[in-house]
C-alpha cells in the first residue's frame, strides 16, 4: 500500500477564497482587471504598509516591470544574488542586460555585503541591485541599503518567498524602490499564479500598470507609441489572493511551527544545522531547510532519497545561478579566493524539508523519524 504523500508545500485554501471567486462569476468580472484586482491591490499594500502596488499575473512579470521602471537596458549590469530562483535573474536577460551575480554570506544565506561591495569595485555603475529574501529570511537590509544609497544604485526587493516577512518590524518588499511578490501554488499564500509590484512611487506603479496592459496610449482606437506586456492579474485570481490574505498570518504562524518542530528535533543531532534566521527579522519560515556537516557519512542525496522512498516530497537548495548552464558566461562575484564559494557549500550541503502547512503531528514524526534513522 502506498504511503501518504506528503508535500513541500502546497496551498491551502480555506472558503473565503470561494465567496469571493463566486462574486467574481455572479457579476461576470470574469475578464482582466475589475473589482477583486482592486481590492487585492488595496489590501495587500495595506498589509505590507506600502503606498501603491499593481497586482500582475506572477512574480516574474513584477520583476520584469520593476528592471524596465529602473531604466535598465541592453548591456547594463545587474547584480543579483547567485542562491536564488531563475526568476530573479531571467528577466535582466530578457532585456538583454548584464547579471552579475553575488555570493551569500553564512549567516542567513542571502546576498553577501562584503561581495556585493567588491562587485561594485569591479562594476562601479551597475544599474539596479536585486536583493532576495530566501526561503523567507530577511538579507541583511541595512548594510546592503547603505551600499546603494553610497553607490546612487536602485534596490529592488524580491520578497517572492518573503511575504509576511519582517526586518526590525518593517515588511519586506517595502525597503528598495520596488518590491516584489509572488503568489504561485507553493507560496505562502497563492492565487495559483500571479504577483504583486508594490512602491512608494506612485507615478511608477501607474506606468506599471499601463505597461502590464499592453501599453495601450489613451485613444478612442487601438493605439501603441511603445510596447507593452500581457502581465495584468485577472479578477477572479484576485479573488483567490483577497480571501489567501485573510489566512497568511495563520500561516506564517504555522510555517514558523515546523521550522521550530525540525529545530528542536534534530537538536541532539550535531551534524544538522537549520537554515539561520537574521536575529533583527521576523522570518516567515517559508521552507525550512537544513545543512549536514561536511565529512559526516551521512549526505544530502542520502536524505533526499530516503524521503522520496516514502512518497515525502522533497527539494535540494536552489543551485546557484553561476553553475546553471544558461548564465555560463556571466560574472560571478566572491570572496573565497580558493575552494567552493558559500552560496555552493550550501548548495551541496542543504536540503529543502517538507513545509507544508496541512503537516499533521503524525506527518512531522514520519518526515523526522526517516532522517534520524540515517543517523543511527
Amino acid at each position: 500500500m502506498e504511503r501518504k504523500r506528503i508535500y513541500l508545500s502546497s496551498p491551502t485554501m480555506h472558503g473565503k477564497e470561494q465567496e469571493y471567486v463566486k462574486e467574481a462569476f455572479d457579476t461576470n468580472w470574469v475578464a482582466p482587471l475589475g473589482p477583486n484586482v482592486n481590492g487585492f491591490e488595496k489590501e495587500l499594500a495595506e498589509y505590507a504598509g506600502i503606498s501603491h502596488a499593481a497586482a500582475l499575473d506572477s512574480g516574474t512579470a513584477a520583476i520584469h516591470l520593476s528592471l524596465k521602471l529602473a531604466g535598465v537596458q541592453e548591456g547594463d549590469v545587474v547584480f543579483v544574488p547567485t542562491l536564488t530562483f531563475s526568476a530573479t535573474c531571467n528577466p535582466v536577460v530578457y532585456e538583454k542586460a548584464l547579471p552579475v551575480f553575488i555570493d551569500s554570506e553564512e549567516e542567513t544565506w542571502n546576498m553577501s555585503p562584503e561581495a556585493l561591495e567588491r562587485a561594485f569595485e569591479k562594476y562601479p555603475n551597475p544599474k539596479a541591485v536585486i536583493v532576495v529574501h530566501l526561503y523567507g529570511t530577511p538579507a541583511k537590509l541595512d548594510e546592503i541599503m547603505e551600499i546603494c544609497r553610497k553607490h546612487n544604485t536602485v534596490m529592488i526587493e524580491d520578497a517572492a518567498e518573503s511575504l509576511g516577512s519582517t526586518y526590525k518590524g518593517k515588511q519586506t518588499g517595502t525597503f528598495g524602490k520596488f518590491g516584489i511578490y509572488s503568489f504561485n501554488g507553493n507560496k505562502i499564500i497563492t492565487t495559483s499564479g500571479g504577483g504583486m509590484l508594490v512602491s512608494e512611487d506612485g507615478e511608477m506603479i501607474q506606468r506599471a500598470r499601463f505597461l502590464s496592459t499592453q501599453a495601450r496610449d489613451p485613444a478612442r482606437h487601438y493605439q501603441h507609441s511603445q510596447i507593452g506586456y500581457n502581465y495584468r492579474m485577472s479578477n477572479v485570481t484576485a479573488g483567490i489572493g483577497r480571501g489567501q490574505l485573510l489566512s497568511l498570518e495563520e500561516h506564517k504562524r504555522k510555517k514558523k511551527g515546523i521550522y521550530e518542530r525540525y529545530k528542536e528535533a534534530f537538536s541532539d543531532i550535531k551534524e544538522i544545522t537549520m537554515n539561520p534566521l537574521h536575529p533583527d527579522g521576523d522570518a516567515n519560515c517559508w521552507l525550512s531547510c537544513m545543512t549536514i556537516d561536511k565529512g559526516c557519512s551521512v549526505t544530502k542525496d542520502m536524505v533526499l532519497d530516503a524521503l522520496e522512498a516514502e512518497n515525502i516530497e522533497c527539494r535540494p537548495i536552489w543551485k546557484p545561478m553561476h553553475l546553471q548552464p544558461v548564465f555560463a558566461g556571466y560574472d560571478f562575484i566572491t570572496l573565497c579566493e580558493n575552494g567552493e564559494s558559500v552560496a555552493e557549500d550550501i548548495f551541496n550541503r542543504g536540503v529543502c524539508l517538507p513545509s507544508d502547512i496541512k503537516n499533521t503531528e503524525e506527518d512531522m514524526e514520519r518526515i523526522i523519524r526517516i532522517i534520524r534513522e540515517l543517523y543511527v
